[in-house]
């Protein structure tokens, strides 16, 4: 829980650190800029509000990992909600009311993740599972968002270094398998998730991984 709260804290510091040209660059989701990623984390921290509120007295279903579920194929920003965060996003107008918006939510959303049981049962998706599961879940994705706001702002922040090991350790759970040790976390996160092609060195000791080889890119949802 201690991780969600760096890993958070430090997107959203990124986030109002960026001058207003930034978000107008590319991110790394595809077909969305800067200011869509932005707005998708504004819903993201509703997301963590509504399911912390949400408690649940059956059993956990799921765990931080099991809540990932691998999709058939990567994302290409048509998919109905990934456009209307692209129209919501293109509404704020001004960036500064985009960041206003996300600080007040998420700084909301980080003080109940704080004051949450870390034992509690909630329930989202379709599935329960405890609190402190739940917040870890979230480490990955702010991690990949983290890296996906950044993609192509060189002079921007990076993610604590913890939040990338502990992504790296969650997408290694998911696959089943360990990427090469010579990856660094960035670059496991990166090219394991299909945000970034390897390089032909990087295919190289991934062809000695078959079993992992054939999982990518891994497509969380």
């Amino acid at each position: 829980m201690d991780l969600f709260s760096r890993s958070w804290t430090a997107l959203r510091t990124a986030v109002a650190a960026l001058p207003d040209t930034a978000f107008e660059q590319p991110s790394g989701c595809t077909g969305w800029l800067v200011r869509d990623l932005v707005c998708h984390l504004v819903i993201d921290a509703q997301d963590v509000l509504i399911t912390l509120v949400t408690p649940a007295e059956a059993e956990p279903t799921v765990d931080a990992v099991t809540y990932w579920n691998v999709e058939d194929r990567p994302p290409t920003g048509e998919d109905p909600l990934d456009a209307l965060i692209v129209r919501l996003a293109a509404a704020y107008e001004e960036p500064r009311l985009l960041t206003f918006h996300l600080d007040d939510v998420g700084s909301a959303a980080g003080r109940a993740a704080e004051l949450a049981d870390p034992g509690a049962r909630v329930s989202t998706r379709g599935e329960v599972l405890t609190v402190s599961d739940y917040l870890g879940a979230y480490v990955l994705e702010w991690t990949l968002h983290h890296l996906d706001l950044i993609a192509h702002l060189p002079d921007a922040a990076e993610p604590p270094p913890e939040g990338p090991a502990r992504a790296r350790a969650m997408l290694e759970e998911i696959a089943g398998a360990a990427f090469p040790a010579s990856f660094t976390d960035k670059d496991a996160l990166l090219i394991g998730t299909g945000r970034r092609a390897p390089t032909e060195a990087e295919r190289n000791e991934l062809a000695g991984l078959a079993e992992l080889a054939a999982k990518l890119p891994l497509v969380l949802g």
